[in-house]
């Protein structure tokens, strides 16, 4: 039976990855109403998404003022999902704290993975160096090339489909929140232009919200009716993604997440309990593309190879491309605009799974109380005029 869809609510999400759910579902437990907008909620690039969340081994020169939060939203990870099993009637949202090893295969690479353990350590980040042969015997599928490694116990992984299969169940079981799968057409506005009111979906249903939040990923800059001032600087990057399964012969294949480095080329490999090895990811300036390609797939597995020859005996069960949005400086818009009523939760770019309890309780904390957490101040859309 169709869910009724109210006309007016308190708040009003356009997008339904994981960030605009679980902003929905934080929102929705303050006693707000919520009704959330998208054609197909949760199945671009959160489905394909590999669930890393690993502050510390995906660290990157220039981003020191987003590692702060990266650190708060991984630590809020276990009571997050503790809460969501609750809401959601006892569903898993596939959290697990095994750690990260990172490796390299040559001397070249390893000089990289130097550089970076001395700049986490400049940063005051837990990371504990291991020569080739004890990166091999955390991880015996490695081969006998790696050089080195950096292993990082405080960087974990959650499904990520099964963290959205939650945050459906969460909002389907909440009375304040709706999802109504249509795409939304444009953002209305009062007539002189002085705040956002709601939306008018792609069938002409016209829907009302004392407040309006952003949440389209990389389509966020492509929604009609925002004025063009403040418009998000959010632009596709093209990411292509395997999947593997893993025979009960060769379990475990890996015992944690393995990053590597591989000729300068950096990529990584997620194992799931339920047997699934997740292979990923290229990234590509493609525009809205998402094409699997067979220079993109050869990529992957040619240096997945290099460092776990194993994996040519895997079957490959899914390829897939979806788009991170991406942003000027890479990290993300969260926050209110410069037009009352229309706050913004996206650009978190190659963050946003583990950015998702951050930005939902920053977010919600801003719908409820007007006040913008402290730690979500540098990432403000205004920063760009916005």
């Amino acid at each position: 039976m169709p869910v009724p869809v109210p006309a007016s609510s308190d708040v009003l999400i356009i997008g339904g990855g994981l960030i605009g759910l679980a902003t929905a579902w934080r929102t929705a437990a303050r006693g707000l109403s919520v009704t959330l907008c998208d054609p197909a909620p949760g199945a671009n690039a959160s489905f394909a998404a590999a669930g890393m969340l690993t502050p510390v081994t995906e660290l990157h020169y220039g981003e020191e003022a987003l590692l702060g939060l990266n650190l708060a939203s991984a630590k809020r990870y276990p009571s997050f999902v503790a809460e969501l099993r609750e809401a959601s009637g006892g569903l898993d949202p596939g959290y697990t704290e095994a750690g990260t090893l990172v490796v390299a295969f040559d001397a070249d690479d390893r000089e990289v993975l130097s550089e970076l353990h001395v700049f986490q350590q400049s940063l005051g980040l837990k990371a504990e160096w291991l020569n080739g042969r004890e990166s091999r015997r955390l991880e015996p599928m490695l081969a006998p090339s790696v050089r080195g490694g950096l292993l990082v116990s405080g960087d974990h992984q959650v499904d990520n489909r099964m963290l959205l299969a939650a945050l459906f169940a969460a909002l389907e079981r909440d009375p304040n929140a709706t999802i109504v799968r249509t795409k939304v057409a444009e953002l209305t506005v009062t007539g002189d232009g002085d705040r956002a009111t709601g939306v008018l979906l792609e069938d002409g249903t016209a829907l009302s919200a004392d407040q309006v939040v952003l949440s389209a990923g990389c389509w966020s800059g492509q929604i009609a009716g925002i004025p063009a001032e403040l418009l998000p600087p959010v632009r596709p990057v093209k990411g292509q993604i395997l999947r593997l399964a893993v025979p009960d012969v060769f379990r475990p294949f890996l015992s944690r997440t393995v990053r590597y480095v591989v000729r300068n080329n950096h990529a990584y490999l997620v194992p799931r309990e339920h047997g699934e090895l997740v292979l990923g990811a290229t990234v590509e300036e493609q525009d809205y593309d998402t094409a699997v390609t067979a220079g993109g797939v050869y990529e992957l597995l040619r240096d997945a190879r290099e460092l776990v020859p194993g994996i040519t005996e895997l079957p490959l069960i899914e390829s897939r491309a979806a788009l991170r949005p991406g942003t000027p400086d890479n990290a993300p818009l969260i926050g209110p605009t410069a037009l009352p009523g229309l706050l913004y939760a996206t650009g978190h770019y190659r963050h946003g799974v583990l950015l998702t309890p951050a930005t939902a309780d920053g977010v919600a904390e801003i719908l409820a109380t007007g006040t913008v957490p402290e730690a979500l101040a540098p990432f403000s859309p205004q920063r760009f005029g916005k």
